[in-house]
């Protein structure tokens, strides 16, 4: 859709441009989107049952905006939970969120194109190939 599309194109500019943390964080903001998309279309009444079963006060989403409101780390976990998603690809994705966790931030991190490429393969191959 238009708004993955947005994040996707921001996502290549930035790499074109240099901007490599910048693109983790874009593709990873696509690749989230995408999720919570999927979650809100077919699997929102599991994906809830789950959660409240974890956290008794998680108030029931209906929006990818109420996803939103659960830590990326709980929603992964929550996808394995639910089986939208095995604990290998979980753990790749994990290790994308650990990377985009750092780009976010200011730190010294200093990151090349092909440690961006290697993190946008993960999600292309196990999140857009998937649920697009």
């Amino acid at each position: 859709n238009d708004e993955d599309k947005k994040y996707l194109n921001e996502a290549i500019l930035c790499l074109e441009h240099g901007l490599n943390r910048a693109s983790v964080v874009m593709i990873w903001s696509a690749a989230m989107h995408l999720l919570k998309k999927e979650v809100e279309d077919k699997h929102l009444h599991n994906f809830n049952a789950e959660a409240l079963k974890v956290n008794t006060k998680w108030r029931l989403a209906k929006t990818t905006d109420d996803l939103g409101l659960m830590k990326e780390t709980d929603f992964l976990d929550r996808l394995e939970n639910i089986y939208l998603i095995n604990k290998d690809v979980k753990k790749q994705l994990q290790e994308c969120l650990t990377l985009r966790n750092s780009c976010a931030h200011p730190n010294s991190l200093k990151i090349e194109k092909h440690r961006v490429a290697s993190c946008a393969e993960i999600l292309i191959l196990n999140v857009f190939k998937c649920f697009v």
